[in-house]
């Protein structure tokens, strides 16, 4: 059995996949003290589930908020920076750009090091040889030992190209504090900017103490109970050792959201579909990517939480729309919903655990949306009610009928999430009625048929395991590495080497991958080639791209290479494609839908292969509730997948 645990806002999630195809699933409320009691918990509902001892899971990978929550947070470990002399506050300084153009008193986030923690050296490299003085890194090992530090972030200029002095400084630094997580800008990322390899670097060490410790305990309570060591996905949706993870915690801070896009892949291969706009929408946010051609989109720069990170990932949006985003009226009496949410303590009020605040997952309930006999995850009930009442208190503030009210809250959510698909779409000069909207997560089904609608998309793949989909998506992952080299295009070859060193087991698949621009511009663009590749290939492939992203091609501009990737994969596990399980219950409900009150036919359980039914409809499945509306009708494919079209 391979297992794959992914741990949510409001749910942790925990799929059991067997090679034969058989799905054993389990939800259990996340545990925000400590996560690993939380995952335990699922895992032990999930071999429960299956009716196994824990020493039968070959192997388990996990996705991980620890790095995120710290961010989000500001929860990061003390941390000092050395930076060459004259640039300690290069992270500070940033880009000099606004955080928002019409908004002045909008403000960046402050630096994870304070300055009184930010250390010069005095160093240079450059082509008419280099400076260090050795005594200045003795004095500067002393200086950090005082200081206290958890972790340190060495940032040198040039580090990228040449980095001898990162090196010779950790030497000495790690015989003076062995204890201490240092990170190395040209191991972290090798952006040769020198201000998001600095803030990178500077995230990844205050990050990584904290991570570190999280992996450690959850490795002894799973050695305890007879698990393997779990392996941790990677933004780049690629697992890693639990020791590689800790080394170098920013390479997780899209850890849940990665495993989610490579479920999705999984599922929309298995019914046949190459290109896919997908949205997870969970308890506490929403997270969108686009797979084209079977591939899911990637990047090497993007920005978590106002704070820039170079480091190949996953081209994920995320907003902070979920089941448990609490709706409010703004001070201009506009109702709003997130980004603040009900998480998992105490949840939506329909939980009854003590929430009070009206969420989408209440709005929901109210509607009739979600049955108010169902059952969640490991206990967990829905109170209509208690709902109810939370709502009708919003409700009030607005001036508003607590049904509209309801209908408001979803709709301003729904908004939300509609602008981050467009972000990855549209924005891009990509046309979303050419895709298929695979909606998944706990929350996501009830809105993908408006989201469609919305959008001008046609079809519909809802999958199965949908609301545990990013678990399995871990369960079936593959180790990757990845390896970047800055302004070294012609040695592409001991990229490779590193790559395949790292990865420590078979290669199966190889790519290398260009980052070339027009020599004066600001930004690259990424082009796949061989090692081979000439440079007249380059160009061609650099250029071609130039003009689909932009429109035109400078025939006489020189093109360069900026930094060069090679990425190595391991084989994935081979599973079954998805058996369905039949068996389901079919009677009515009334739900509430523009402005109306509909009798809506109401399916609990899994469907069969072939069944086919029309919205309006509600389809309470095992892990997700999918909300069929008028116009819409459904069958179901072999692999358990319900398909929607549009009538």
């Amino acid at each position: 059995m391979l297992l794959g645990v992914d741990v949510g806002g409001t749910f942790t999630d925990a799929v059991l996949a067997s090679r034969d195809g058989a799905l054993h699933t389990a939800k259990t409320p996340t545990t925000p003290v400590d996560e690993s009691l939380g995952v335990l918990r699922a895992i032990e509902l999930a071999l429960a589930a299956a009716g196994i001892a824990a020493d039968r899971v070959e192997a388990f990978a996990h996705g991980t908020t620890v790095t995120t929550n710290a961010l989000l947070e500001g929860n990061a470990a003390r941390t000092a920076l050395v930076a060459t002399e004259g640039f300690t506050d290069l992270v500070e300084l940033g880009r000099q750009a606004r955080a928002d153009l019409y908004r002045l008193c909008a403000t960046h986030p402050p630096p994870l090091v304070p300055a009184e923690l930010r250390f010069p050296v005095a160093e240079r490299s450059g082509p008419l040889g280099s400076l260090l003085e050795p005594s200045g890194v003795e004095t500067l090992a002393e200086l950090l030992a005082a200081a206290g530090v958890e972790a340190i972030a060495v940032v040198l200029l040039h580090a990228s190209a040449h980095p001898g002095h990162e090196l010779t400084i950790a030497q000495a630094l790690r015989a003076r504090l062995p204890e201490v997580h240092i990170s190395l800008s040209h191991q972290v990322s090798a952006a040769p900017r020198e201000y998001e390899r600095g803030a990178t670097t500077e995230l990844d060490a205050a990050l990584s103490p904290l991570l570190r410790g999280y992996l450690a305990e959850l490795a002894g309570r799973c050695r305890e109970r007879g698990l393997p060591e779990p392996a941790v996905m990677q933004s780049s949706g690629g697992l890693t050792s639990a020791a590689a993870a800790a080394a170098h915690g920013a390479f997780t801070v899209l850890s849940g959201p990665a495993g989610g896009a490579l479920g999705a892949r999984l599922a929309a291969l298995e019914a046949g579909m190459a290109d896919v706009l997908c949205f997870d929408m969970g308890g506490t946010s929403c997270d969108v990517c686009v797979i084209d051609g079977g591939e899911v989109r990637e990047g090497d720069q993007r920005r978590i939480a106002g704070r820039p990170l170079a480091l190949p990932s996953l081209d994920i949006e995320t907003v902070g729309a979920g089941g448990g985003s609490i709706g409010w009226c703004d001070s201009g009496g506009a109702l709003r919903v997130g980004p603040r949410s009900a998480g998992a303590l105490p949840g939506p009020a329909a939980y009854a655990r003590g929430g009070l605040e009206p969420t989408v997952t209440d709005a929901h309930v109210v509607l009739g949306h979600l049955p108010a006999a169902s059952a969640l995850a490991d206990g967990v009930s829905l109170d209509r009610r208690l709902a109810l009442a939370a709502v009708s208190r919003l409700a009030r503030e607005l001036g508003l009928e607590p049904l509209r009210a309801a209908e408001g809250i979803i709709a301003v959510a729904n908004a939300e999430m509609l602008a981050a698909l467009r972000a990855v779409t549209v924005a891009r000069g990509v046309d979303p009625r050419a895709y298929t909207l695979l909606p998944f997560g706990g929350a996501g089904p009830l809105h993908a048929t408006a989201m469609a609608t919305e959008l001008g998309i046609e079809r519909i793949l809802c999958p199965r395991a949908c609301g545990v989909l990013s678990a399995l998506g871990l369960a079936a992952a593959a180790p990757r590495r990845d390896a970047t080299g800055s302004f070294e295009a012609a040695r592409v070859e001991p990229l490779l080497e590193r790559a395949r060193a790292e990865l420590g087991a078979e290669v199966v698949r190889e790519r290398i991958r260009y980052a070339l621009r027009y020599r004066g511009q600001s930004f690259e663009l990424a082009v796949d080639a061989s090692a081979e590749a000439p440079e007249h290939e380059l160009r061609e492939r650099f250029e071609a791209a130039h003009e689909r992203e932009f429109g035109y091609r400078d025939r006489d501009g020189e093109v360069e290479v900026v930094t060069v990737t090679a990425s190595v994969w391991g084989e994935a596990p081979a599973l079954a494609p998805t058996a369905a399980s039949a068996g389901t219950v079919r009677t009515s409900t009334r739900l509430w839908h523009a402005g109306g009150e509909l009798e809506a036919a109401l399916i609990a359980g899994e469907p069969a292969p072939g069944e086919r039914f029309e919205g309006p409809a509600i389809c309470a499945l095992s892990d997700a509730t999918l909300l069929i509306e008028p116009g819409w009708r459904a069958a179901v494919l072999a692999s358990g997948a319900i398909e929607l079209e549009r009538m």
